[in-house]
């Protein structure tokens, strides 16, 4: 009896971890495509379907703005804080991916139709942004961290 309820407990608190892994929403770290440093730990939020990808944290040098303004941003984004900034939205699951929304690269201020999916049994996120069509665009690979 002793044994059926430790696996009872044991199935419970596997779930959420299981249920997460199915989910791009958590915290994630993304390593630049053309570097391989990380830059940024991003939180991705589902709401009704519906994916956000917010900024927490910058990996900057010691010498560097800790905290810079989106220069190159265009209308409500100008000269805003990057930490905190919504650089993901609208993404919406379709099959085995996200697809639909929009991606902000704060570095020159563009935004990119985006996509992404879960690889790796959900401990990564292939995330891309293009202009067009998706062969025309750049991947990176986001690490989750939680």
């Amino acid at each position: 009896m002793k044994f059926l309820a430790f696996i009872a407990a044991a199935t419970l608190a596997m779930s959420p971890a299981f249920a997460q892994s199915n989910s791009p929403a958590g915290l994630w770290k993304n390593i630049d495509d053309e570097t391989g440093k990380p830059k940024a730990l991003i939180r991705i939020t589902e709401s009704n379907g519906v994916l956000t990808g917010q900024i927490e944290k910058l990996f900057r040098e010691a010498n560097e703005e800790q905290n810079p303004k989106c220069e190159k941003c265009d209308g409500a984004r100008k000269d805003q804080p990057i930490v905190g900034m919504t650089i993901l939205s609208n993404l919406k699951k379709d099959g085995d991916e996200y697809a639909g929304g929009e991606i902000l690269d704060p570095n020159n201020g563009k935004t990119y139709k985006s996509k992404l999916h879960l690889t790796d049994g959900g401990k990564k996120l292939s995330v891309r942004g293009y202009i067009g069509v998706p062969m025309l665009g750049r991947s990176q690979t986001w690490v989750r961290q939680e």
